[in-house]
């Protein structure tokens, strides 16, 4: 009998763009152990990344979260959020961009999956995605219709998968009801001290 080889397939989550797409695009949450699982299905996990802001100094619920993702079994990389200040509005924001990071870290293991699966909507990930295809990796990306740009869209043709599809298979559970506690040192559930953090 002829044996086929399971693909090797990594997994790169841009966790700031899924944070917006979550809250504003979709509209619910999904629980990242969850989501892993689907995305691996048969195949062979060699890496899963995510990459997030976080405040200075961190917030403990992004702490918790951390824990909980490397738990899950994501690499996570981190990176401060910095204070950007708009003279127009008057108005500050902050931000921690890490699409650079994500990109080097495609190219930098790009012996070791078959397979790219990047979960993220910025279009600026168009020209590294068309490359990882240049050099034989098949790509997909993750997001909702709603929530991809234009160019990133097109770029990937038929290998897209919306969120909204996998609703029912990786949407988080609505913590129940109690008082505010502390996390302990290695979360069972990261969501119950507030929600998923913003990144």
């Amino acid at each position: 009998m002829q044996q086929f080889s399971r693909r090797r397939v990594s997994i790169f989550v841009d966790g700031a763009n899924m944070f917006y797409t979550q809250k504003k695009g979709l509209g619910w949450f999904f629980d990242p152990a969850k989501l892993l699982k689907v995305l691996r299905g048969d195949d062979e996990l060699t890496d899963a990344y995510w990459y997030m802001g976080l405040k200075q100094p961190p917030d403990p619920r992004d702490e918790n979260f951390v824990r909980f993702l490397s738990y899950a079994g994501y690499v996570v990389r981190t990176k401060g959020l910095k204070t950007i200040y708009d003279s127009e509005t008057g108005e500050t924001t902050q931000k921690a961009n890490l699409d650079v990071e994500i990109v080097m870290d495609m190219f930098n293991t790009i012996e070791n999956f078959d397979k790219a699966i990047l979960l993220s909507g910025d279009g600026d990930f168009e020209r590294a995605l068309e490359l990882l295809r240049s050099r034989g990796r098949q790509i997909c990306v993750v997001s909702t219709q709603n929530w991809i740009a234009a160019e990133l869209r097109q770029a990937i043709g038929s290998h897209f998968i919306d969120l909204q599809d996998l609703r029912a298979q990786i949407e988080r559970s609505a913590p129940e009801p109690r008082e505010h506690k502390a996390l302990p040192e290695h979360p069972a559930d990261p969501f119950r001290s507030g929600g998923f953090p913003a990144p």
